[in-house]
């Protein structure tokens, strides 16, 4: 038994393992690479319905720029002066100051005093319960609709929407999520009028109208997200207004909300309107009820997904200075000495766990580059540089209100929690305009 025993070890480590070539995380025996291929969960999968490739990236610039970039750092003074003239004159009669939002709701607020709470999860708690406050403000908290969570993470959004939203009827939540995620609390939700699906797709690719819920139900949609990342915004942002709004418009559909709306009696409106639900039936139908979305980084923004294009090109602005305002747009909340205001101890903790929560990328401080204060040329201060990092953001920002107006929405932005609790503290709002313009091609 033991020499028979042995040779099978010998047999064992004279076979070769050699790296999953479709994921390089882990190994497999060479022997086995065909058999393992073909179960492997990196493997590609059959597509679904609702993915079709770059539906929401936007059309590629004629005009190749790479070989004109060069770092920041590597600028020279004069370079980055004719910048920062061009980004003043381009801002010039922008508002800088946005208005004050910091909401909460009484749905998180047996969890926001929960004792057993750290810095990090009253963070986050304060954030939603004032995302929370603002979707409600809006009236874009109530039954017969579908919440579309972009960058959805462990879709703790969602599931204190559907906490304050209590027994609310036919309401339907889609996360949207590319990459796997542990920890996922939708799936707990156990009630009888919520129903919970989980998309892992690139949102670059998510057909919304090919879903089988919304093209059956024909409900109206609210997107929300928080700290939806960079470029995921402006993807997102298309893929509701333009991939989702426009095609249903097209068709001229007439979905369930509002046949519900049309066939009430009277007297069950009057009965809704005691209850508090009749105002969050629209008036007037629209494929997409409202977005909300908590802004985040900047400098992960992309000229080929940006949807501000055309209010870029109106300023006489391109493909190149979009590249290094959204670069300098880190200089806001990345590579910064600490101010009084940082020093917090929220701030310290924070600095000292980056990544203590994967749903957000709140202050910028992971995608720290190159262009960080310490390798910039000193004719700025730090508040100079501050100052002009939240100019890039803001000016971003402004294409992304021009294109939702543009679209047929009400845009806003607005302050929605303290510098304090998130350095990225900027909160994306729309709502279809009373009297929506034709959708341009």
């Amino acid at each position: 038994m033991t020499l028979f025993g042995n040779q099978l070890d010998m047999e064992e480590n004279a076979r070769k393992r050699i790296l999953c070539p479709l994921d390089p995380k882990h190994t497999v025996y060479e022997d086995q690479l065909a058999k393992h291929l073909k179960k492997c969960n990196s493997r590609e999968k059959p597509k679904p319905d609702f993915f079709i490739q770059d539906i929401n990236a936007g059309l590629k610039d004629e005009t190749e720029i790479s070989e004109q970039l060069v770092p920041i750092s590597s600028l020279s003074e004069e370079q980055l002066e004719n910048l920062i003239k061009k980004l003043r004159k381009a801002s010039e009669g922008l508002n800088s100051t946005l208005k004050d939002q910091i909401m909460s709701h009484p749905a998180l607020h047996d969890a926001l005093h929960d004792p057993k709470n750290g810095d990090s999860a009253t963070k986050h708690l304060k954030q939603q319960a004032s995302i929370l406050g603002n979707i409600e403000k809006l009236k874009l908290l109530g039954p017969r609709r579908c919440f579309v969570e972009f960058g959805a993470g462990k879709g703790k959004l969602s599931h204190w929407v559907d906490i304050a939203l209590k027994d609310a009827e036919e309401v339907h939540f889609i996360l949207v999520e590319k990459v796997t995620t542990r920890f996922k609390v939708d799936g707990k939700h156990r009630k009888k009028n919520s129903v919970f699906e989980r998309l892992q797709i690139d949102i670059q690719h998510l057909c919304l109208n090919k879903i089988p819920l919304l093209s059956k139900e024909k409900l109206p949609v609210v997107g929300i997200g928080k700290h939806l990342c960079g470029v995921a915004t402006d993807l997102a942002l298309r893929c509701l207004v333009e991939t989702y709004a426009a095609s249903c418009e097209e068709r001229n559909e007439e979905p369930l909300a509002k046949r519900i709306k049309n066939d009430k009696t009277e007297k069950e409106i009057n009965t809704l309107a005691k209850e508090g639900n009749e105002k969050n039936v629209p008036e007037k139908w629209t494929p997409v009820a409202g977005i909300v979305i908590a802004l985040c980084c900047h400098h992960r923004c992309d000229w080929r997904h940006y949807v501000g294009k055309e209010y870029f090109r109106a300023l006489g602005l391109g493909a190149v200075e979009f590249h290094y305002f959204q670069r300098m747009s880190s200089w806001a909340t990345c590579g910064m000495r600490k101010t009084a205001l940082e020093a917090s101890d929220i701030s310290t903790k924070r600095k000292d766990k980056p990544n203590d929560d994967s749903e957000e990328h709140d202050d910028g401080r992971h995608g720290a580059t190159d262009d960080g204060a310490e390798s910039l040329p000193g004719f700025l201060t730090v508040e100079e540089k501050k100052k002009i990092g939240h100019l890039c953001k803001l000016l971003i920002d402004q294409g992304r209100i021009k294109y939702l107006q543009q679209k047929g929405f009400s845009p806003a932005l607005q302050y929605y929690t303290d510098p304090l609790v998130s350095l990225e503290n900027v909160l994306l709002t729309a709502l279809p305009s009373r009297s929506t313009p034709e959708t341009t091609a």
